[in-house]
């Protein structure tokens, strides 16, 4: 009989310690030492001991194995997914919930409304915390997992409640204290909705949060995505608005970094675009904080070009090549071509491309689909490579949103097509 918890094995790395212990793609790891592996989290904190008692299943029977390991050294195992007995779902009903706002026929994986700790332990998701039981309280603190990513919206519960689309939500600085008594770093979002979390309702969210530093150690400030497909009558922020918004964070930022060394909330990247206001320096986000909530990739961009501009002499293996990005950052992608061209004989062209997918106000790169991508370049390219952002490619840098993958956009288009970040990628090519 099977037993409950465990994870399928994917792959045995070479050489490892569990290949010599015998385990095979296929077996599904149950538990080590007794105890019942639900994630690959537990897979880690169970096996960090010298010697271990496997319980794997094969062929739908039991088998033992011991292994002895030395201190730091890993196992060797990778499993077909990061939780064992599915993930949690989000209960909760957002109007924005960018999910809700995806048309039917993309892939099944995309509408999955995940809000699980475990996830924003392992690849920095963000949570609600709204559907922790005290079991997760005390596995969170068992295990020590930090630093959580919490999306917090607003601190007034009844503001929150109403963004979250709920009657009733736990007291979030209550729940972020907790995490801090139990030595837990948390990293907060907000997404703002005009007339709703905006104005003095955000200013008393940034304070509130700001009070319960340095277990909030960022708060990241990102503008509501709206699609085609949304129906709840929410509305994109302006560009005044966003011009609003950033004054506010800066003056925050002015303030707790006098108080505390650090600027400690940040505005993401869309809002200085959208206002047209020049980005801060590197140096003023921290370190970076919120990078994977796409709050600092442009500052990144632009330094990397500067970085490659310094090394000198520029070798660009291709004459003439097509850059493709949202239409947001655009324009600043145009300046870098217009600089790459005239310190090199290249003929570089940038191809801004409108989102008729999700409609013209989802404008980030993030959110492109490879058929507007090819619609946006057919007839329009100019030469031997089309370069497109990573963004739109999932974690695996193979697939994008509508389940294309590079080589299919290189035959629609007949051209070679690279993937990359960063200037100095694009330039490394061959």
């Amino acid at each position: 009989m099977r037993h409950s918890g465990g994870g399928r094995i994917a792959r045995v790395v070479p050489g490892s310690l569990a290949e010599a212990a015998g385990l095979r793609p296929g077996d599904v790891l149950l538990s080590i030492n007794g105890h019942i592996l639900r994630d690959v989290i537990d897979y880690r904190f169970y096996s960090a001991e010298e010697f271990l008692e496997l319980v794997v299943e094969r062929n739908g029977a039991p088998l033992t194995l011991t292994v002895e390991r030395e201190y730091g050294e890993d196992l060797g195992l990778e499993f077909i997914a990061p939780t064992f007995d599915g993930i949690r779902r989000c209960r909760n009903q957002c109007d924005f919930c960018f999910i809700n706002q995806m048309p039917p026929g993309l892939r099944k994986s995309l509408y999955i409304k995940d809000d699980d700790y475990r996830y924003s332990f392992l690849f920095g998701n963000f949570i609600t915390l709204t559907n922790l039981e005290e079991q997760d309280w005390a596995r969170i603190a068992e295990q020590r997992l930090s630093p959580l990513y919490v999306s917090v919206h607003a601190t007034d519960r009844k503001l929150r409640a109403r963004l979250l689309g709920v009657p009733v939500v736990p007291d979030i600085l209550a729940q972020i204290q907790r995490l801090g008594d139990m030595g837990i770093e948390v990293h907060a979002q907000i997404v703002v909705v005009p007339g709703l979390n905006d104005g003095a309702a955000l200013e008393r969210t940034v304070q509130d949060l700001a009070g319960l530093y340095p277990t909030i150690c960022s708060i990241g400030v990102v503008p509501v995505g709206i699609t085609r497909y949304h129906s709840s009558g929410l509305r994109p922020v302006t560009s005044q608005e966003a011009k609003r918004i950033v004054a506010q964070i800066r003056a925050w930022q002015y303030s707790y970094r006098q108080q505390r060394g650090i600027a400690l909330v940040y505005a993401a990247d869309e809002l200085y675009l959208m206002a047209g206001l020049r980005l801060p320096s590197a140096k003023a986000y921290d370190g970076f904080p919120q990078l994977a909530n796409g709050i600092g990739l442009t500052r990144q961009l632009l330094d990397d070009w500067r970085r490659v501009k310094r090394r000198g002499r520029i070798q660009w293996a291709h004459r003439r090549t097509t850059f493709a990005c949202g239409t947001l950052i655009a324009p600043i992608l145009q300046a870098i071509a217009r600089e790459l061209t005239s310190l090199t004989d290249a003929d570089v062209d940038v191809v801004s491309v409108p989102n008729q997918f999700f409609g013209p106000t989802v404008t980030v790169s993030g959110l492109l689909v490879a058929a507007d991508v090819i619609e946006a370049l057919r007839g329009r390219i100019t030469g031997d490579l089309i370069v497109l952002p990573a963004s739109m490619f999932d974690a695996s840098g193979q697939v994008t949103l509508d389940d294309y993958r590079q080589q299919d956009i290189e035959r629609e288009l007949g051209v070679r097509v690279a993937v990359a970040d960063r200037l100095s990628e694009v330039l490394s090519l061959s």
